[in-house]
């Protein structure tokens, strides 16, 4: 089994010269761990063994043991896209958000976080419109976090689709 220890840094510009041969396709919650078995896109089986506390992100290139290149990629997944009203209302949002320690994924006019019932009602009675999406999830670092982003139109080349219409239905 190979194992992937090294994240390869990214080039100025974001270029990408070295050649992909295998993708790592994760959620979020998995990008998190630095030790894990994960399966490449191919079904080959590989070991995780990265340094304590780095977090993987949709567009990372990693090292393989065996000296191959294998790009991230931010698997789509259940999330809700929360817009309001106003930027104070939004910020209003964000703040209830952060006050909770919950992930958050900023945009241009929106938030996105991981699919939770109980942080959905409360947006709503804080006057936030929801949308149930299944998309690529990359949440900020944090104040303290490395701060490496990808940002395109569409949040990191994943799909987006909708995936329900409202707070208690189960997502599966």
């Amino acid at each position: 089994m190979i194992a992937i220890r090294a994240r390869l840094p990214m080039p100025h510009g974001d270029s990408r010269d070295a050649a992909v041969a295998g993708r790592l396709e994760l959620p979020f919650e998995r990008r998190q761990k630095s030790r894990q078995r994960a399966t490449l896109a191919s079904g080959e089986e590989v070991a995780i063994e990265l340094a304590r506390g780095q977090v993987l992100r949709g567009g990372d290139r990693v090292l393989a043991s065996d000296g191959r290149v294998i790009e991230v990629v931010a698997q789509p997944e259940k999330v809700v896209h929360v817009t309001c009203e106003s930027p104070r209302s939004l910020a209003r949002a964000a703040y209830h958000l952060g006050n909770r320690h919950v992930a958050v994924q900023v945009g241009e006019g929106w938030l996105r976080i991981a699919a939770d019932a109980v942080l959905e009602r409360m947006l709503e009675g804080l006057g936030a419109t929801l949308a149930f999406l299944e998309a690529p999830f990359e949440p900020e670092a944090g104040a303290y976090g490395a701060h490496h982003r990808h940002d395109n139109a569409s949040g990191h080349g994943g799909r987006i689709h909708e995936f329900g219409s409202g707070r208690g239905e189960d997502p599966q």
